[in-house]
């Protein structure tokens, strides 16, 4: 979602420095106006002093201005022992002292979308139509595929995790049910995606699948590098995915693709693409009852129902899809 905010930033003649964590690092190597990416030697979690100062102490004198986008108080200490002159970013976690251009923050429910959001960062009036880009990298997606064993648009794609928690996931069973669908219908067969955080829901997904569709299923998550898991969904047929970082990255490359969004509001971090579609039973006009509850951006549904995602069915996206 900040790809925007660095392409402006490079349209003004800027060189651009990335530092990311390392489960987000292999993004900025796919935007050719990142000039270079520093992956982030620290944990999740803890301020981690020690390794901040010693990273601090590497950068001092090497940059002119720091755009700080996360909104913790960690997150600003490493520009502001670096020494950096400019430091911008949103008001935050007590960071008054450590950034010296602050922008208010809005609380959650009233930002712009996200895009805008971080582009404003760049001093100039947030533009909401900004779609993030990615460029493939074609010798690198060439060697994911034939390590993986798949071949250009001879699979679908599918991410049936959400980090942020349950309230975000489509139930495994009507994964499980449209893998099916997708299979019967075509003939190929649908990849699961995600981290070893999702391994539980996507086996589950895998062994009901396939075991009235036998090889209508193989289950990836946990078993690529990141890189990896971007050529796979780069090539796909289509993809299919709660709202996840998995999402934006299928946005970002143009695939097609279909995404769910239940206790999320799409109006706040949508698929910006052209060729994707969203379905959110929030705004269905003949959806009863209405769903007042949503979007609750909570991370378990505080009614225990789930509603938001379980009544989207697998018919309704077999019909975006096809």
């Amino acid at each position: 979602m900040t790809e925007p905010l660095l392409r402006r930033l490079h349209a003004r003649g800027e060189r651009i420095t990335v530092a990311a964590l390392p489960w987000v690092a292999p993004v900025y190597r796919l935007m050719p106006h990142v000039s270079t990416t520093i992956e982030l030697p620290f944990a999740h979690g803890g301020l981690q002093w020690t390794a901040r100062r010693a990273l601090a102490k590497t950068l001092r004198g090497q940059f002119d201005r720091a755009v700080v986008c996360p909104n913790s108080l960690k997150s600003a200490l490493v520009p502001w022992w670096a020494g950096i002159p400019q430091r911008v970013g949103y008001l935050g976690e007590a960071r008054w002292g450590l950034l010296t251009a602050r922008l208010p923050n809005p609380k959650k429910h009233e930002r712009a979308p996200m895009v805008a959001f971080y582009a404003a960062l760049s001093g100039e009036a947030a533009v909401s139509h900004d779609k993030p880009i990615l460029v493939p990298d074609v010798g690198a997606d060439s060697a994911a595929l034939s390590a993986l064993g798949l071949e250009r648009h001879g699979y679908w794609a599918m991410a049936p995790g959400a980090e942020y928690g349950p309230a975000k996931r489509w139930p495994a069973e009507h994964f499980a049910a449209l893998v099916q669908a997708v299979f019967q219908k075509t003939g190929q067969p649908v990849v699961l995606l995600g981290s070893n955080k999702d391994s539980a829901v996507c086996e589950a997904i895998s062994c009901l699948a396939n075991a009235d569709s036998p090889g209508a299923c193989r289950d990836l998550s946990g078993k690529t590098r990141l890189d990896q898991a971007f050529s796979v969904i780069g090539n796909a047929r289509a993809m299919v995915s709660n709202d996840s970082g998995l999402m934006h990255i299928a946005a970002a490359f143009g695939v097609p693709q279909v995404a769910l969004f239940g206790s999320s509001s799409p109006l706040h971090t949508p698929p910006l693409s052209d060729a994707a579609q969203v379905i959110w039973l929030k705004n269905a006009p003949h959806y009863r009852p209405p769903l007042d509850c949503a979007p609750c951006f909570a991370r378990d549904c505080p009614l225990g129902h789930t509603r938001c995602l379980r009544d989207i069915t697998p018919e309704m996206v077999m019909e975006r899809l096809f």
